[in-house]
């Protein structure tokens, strides 16, 4: 029995391994290809490793477009975004969880359906109404619609709903208002959940393209991703520095997931204990 066990955990890591690996080779062609020349992306594609090694697309990266102005532009958003919407959506999510009130299913629900209308829809409405207010191509533009969101309000929910109403009931017989109870109480027991909302939060907005190329016509207030695009002419793309900004702006969401991992899966689970 030993020896099976043995055997079938020996094939267990083999084949995660290998599974692992066939994730990360994309991750790898695309940092091998930021140091190889133009000619070698274009001329041989298909092979991981280049004959030949150039640091060219980097410099072009830092001398050709204004890359920390970018990399700003992305950490302010992305930031902004993420502190706002976990103040916000832990507020909803308590709310939902924990109070009762008139309609507070009804209400609910309308969240969710929320998460069911693809952005390409509402980005147009949004779009005008921004421009309205005219704060189109400023950082209270990109933010305001992304101050909240489904998602976040619903997670929270379920981690909420995890922490026990004898806590409350005994914050409330000390004489704690509600408020109190939301931040001395509840919040420190579902720390997990907040941590792996805010790593969700920062890597979408991090990544994101559509929204903030749609609400910005300048270069200074582009954002990373939106100014990588500048590599891409109507007739010609630079692969090269293309993929040395793609490789450099994983470096934050690689050190926050580093960062948060021990928290990461806690949170996912301790979110769905209780539906």
């Amino acid at each position: 029995m030993i020896r099976v066990s043995r055997t079938a955990n020996v094939t267990l890591l083999g084949a995660f391994s290998l599974l692992g690996f066939v994730f990360f080779l994309p991750m790898l062609w695309m940092v091998l290809s930021s140091i190889k020349p133009e000619a070698l992306i274009m001329g041989q594609p298909g092979v991981l490793w280049p004959a030949a090694f150039t640091a060219d697309n980097y410099t072009k990266l830092f001398t050709q477009i204004p890359f920390f102005r970018f990399l700003i532009n992305s950490v302010i958003f992305s930031a902004g975004v993420t502190a706002s919407s976990l103040l916000l959506d832990s507020m909803a999510g308590y709310a939902f969880a924990k109070l009762r009130f008139r309609g507070s299913q009804a209400v609910f629900v309308l969240v969710l359906v929320t998460m069911m209308v693809p952005f390409q829809i509402t980005m147009i409405p949004l779009y005008l109404t921004m421009n309205q207010m005219h704060i189109l191509n400023t950082f209270a533009g990109l933010m305001l619609p992304r101050l909240t969101s489904a998602f976040g309000i619903y997670f929270m929910r379920q981690a909420f709903l995890s922490v026990p109403n004898e806590l409350l009931d005994a914050g409330r017989i000390d004489g704690l208002g509600e408020f109190a109870i939301f931040r001395r109480i509840c919040l420190p027991v579902v720390t997990s959940a907040l941590t792996t909302l805010g790593v969700f939060h920062f890597m979408y907005n991090w990544n994101d393209f559509l929204w903030p190329m749609l609400m910005t016509n300048t270069t200074e207030m582009q954002t990373l991703p939106v100014g990588l695009a500048l590599f891409q002419g109507e007739h010609v793309m630079d692969h090269g520095p293309m993929f040395a900004g793609a490789v450099l702006s994983i470096v934050p969401i690689f050190l926050l997931f580093i960062a948060a991992q021990k928290t990461f899966i806690k949170g996912i689970a301790l979110s769905g204990i209780k539906g």
